[in-house]
């Protein structure tokens, strides 16, 4: 994907955990950050408390979806998912996207991945691996920060 291009619809979900949402439940009053991330992902493990702490401190400012991309037979077992998102505090809606759809449309090839949308749906940043997150997080704030100036 390409900065400024719109969030794809969320379509192609073999299971969703912790609830459902669709693009125009995210587009239109916040920002969105998407994750992927995968049970055989050490660094996505790593992150998770990050990302969970950057959920928590931006809930009311931000919609935050996690984005199961399987990178083996082994992450298609929804018992481990279920079991490794409890694990790592993972409350968030998750897409579980065993067929690559929700990957593909996003052009995707890495764990851990992230996406910031602003509130509009464009892309505005994208950053792959497991460090950055401060960098990850100064972009959240710039996009948040154009949010507070428009209003």
């Amino acid at each position: 994907m390409k900065l400024r291009e719109q969030m794809p619809e969320l379509n192609g979900a073999t299971e969703w955990l912790n609830g459902e949402v669709t693009k125009a439940d995210l587009v239109g009053e916040k920002p969105t950050l998407i994750h992927f991330w995968s049970i055989s992902c050490h660094l996505c493990k790593e992150a998770m408390p990050q990302v969970n702490q950057f959920r928590d401190d931006y809930k009311d400012k931000l919609n935050v979806v996690a984005v199961h991309m399987p990178r083996s037979e082994d992450d298609l077992n929804i018992d481990e998912i279920k079991k490794v998102a409890s694990e790592h505090g993972i409350t968030q809606p998750i897409f579980v996207d065993s067929e690559h759809k929700l990957t593909e449309a996003f052009e995707n090839q890495y764990v851990p991945a992230y996406y910031v949308f602003d509130k509009d749906g464009k892309l505005r940043h994208f950053q792959a691996g497991g460090s950055g997150m401060k960098m990850l997080e100064k972009r959240v704030n710039r996009v948040l920060d154009e949010l507070d100036k428009a209003e």
